[in-house]
C-alpha cells in the first residue's frame, strides 16, 4: 500500500459535520431531560447514538481512507494516467491517487460547499496536496458535476468519493452519472463510492453501454452510523470497441 492512512500528512475534515452535530446534541439532550426530572427511560437513547455517532466518524477520518487505500490499489494504475475525481473536496481521494501517478495529472472537481464536508475550499484542497507533495500534479476546477467543462473521453480513471448523493434530484445525479461516463476514455474505468443510490448508478451506467459493471458493499469500515447507511462501490468501464461489441455480463452484488 502506497499511502496507509498513518502516512498521512494533510488535514481533510469530517463529512457531514452537521449530522455529527446531530449525533452528539442526541446524546446530551436526553441526559439533561434525565437530569431535570425526566422519565428514566430516556437514558435507552445516548449509548444508541454514541454508537451510532462513533461509527459515522471512524467512516469519514479513518474507515474510507482504508477502503481507498484498497481500491486504489486494485486498479494497478502504471503511473502516467489522467485521471479525474469528481467532488474531491479536501482532496482525500484526490492526493492518494496523486501519489499513484508520478507520471500522470489529477484534476479535482468541486463546487467546495463545507456543509458537505468541514472546511471544504480550494484553499484546503491546495495546502493538502502540498502537504502530501503532489501539488505538481494536481489541477483543480470550480464546477457542477451535471455540466463538466471538460471535453469527450479525456480520463483514463474518473473517481467521485461520497459526492453524488450531495445532489437532491433523481435527474441531477443521473446527469452526474452520465457527465462522468461522457469524460472518461475507451477503455477507461469509473469508480463511484456512494450511498442511498449507488443501484441506480450502476443501472445509468449499463444503459449508456458500460461493461464490466458491478456493484458491492465497502463493508463495515464505511458504515456511515450502521449498517442501515453503508457505502456502495459502484465500478464500470467503458468499451474500447464499438457499442455492438459490448459485452454486458456485468454482474451486481449486495
Amino acid at each position: 500500500m502506497s499511502n496507509t492512512s498513518s502516512q498521512r500528512r494533510g488535514r481533510y475534515g469530517v463529512d457531514g459535520p452537521a449530522w455529527l452535530l446531530a449525533f452528539g446534541a442526541g446524546v446530551v439532550a436526553p441526559l439533561a431531560a434525565v437530569a431535570a426530572g425526566g422519565p428514566r427511560r430516556l437514558l435507552r437513547i445516548p449509548p444508541v447514538l454514541a454508537v451510532a455517532g462513533g461509527l459515522f466518524l471512524h467512516a469519514s477520518v479513518r474507515g474510507k481512507f482504508l477502503v481507498w487505500e484498497e481500491q486504489l490499489d486494485a486498479l494497478d494504475l502504471k503511473g502516467d494516467e489522467r485521471v479525474l475525481d469528481l467532488g474531491c473536496g479536501r482532496g482525500a481521494v484526490l492526493t492518494a491517487v496523486a501519489r499513484r501517478v508520478p507520471k500522470g495529472r489529477v484534476t479535482g472537481v468541486d463546487i467546495w460547499r463545507s456543509v458537505d464536508q468541514s472546511g471544504n475550499n480550494e484553499r484546503s484542497a491546495v495546502a493538502n496536496a502540498e502537504r502530501e507533495r503532489v501539488e505538481d500534479r494536481i489541477d483543480l476546477v470550480t464546477a457542477d458535476m451535471r455540466r463538466l467543462p471538460l471535453g469527450d473521453g479525456l480520463f483514463d480513471v474518473v473517481l467521485s468519493s461520497m459526492a453524488i448523493h450531495n445532489i437532491t434530484s433523481a435527474r441531477g445525479r443521473e446527469e452526474a452519472v452520465r457527465e462522468a461516463y461522457r469524460v472518461l476514455r475507451p477503455g477507461g474505468r469509473l469508480l463511484i463510492a456512494d450511498i442511498f443510490h449507488a443501484r441506480r448508478y450502476l443501472r445509468i451506467l449499463r444503459a449508456a453501454g458500460a461493461v464490466a459493471t458491478t456493484c458491492t458493499d465497502a463493508g463495515p469500515r464505511m458504515w456511515w452510523s450502521g449498517p442501515w447507511v453503508p457505502t456502495l462501490l459502484v465500478s464500470a468501464e467503458k468499451p474500447a470497441a464499438g457499442p455492438g461489441d459490448d459485452d454486458r455480463d456485468g454482474n451486481e452484488q449486495s
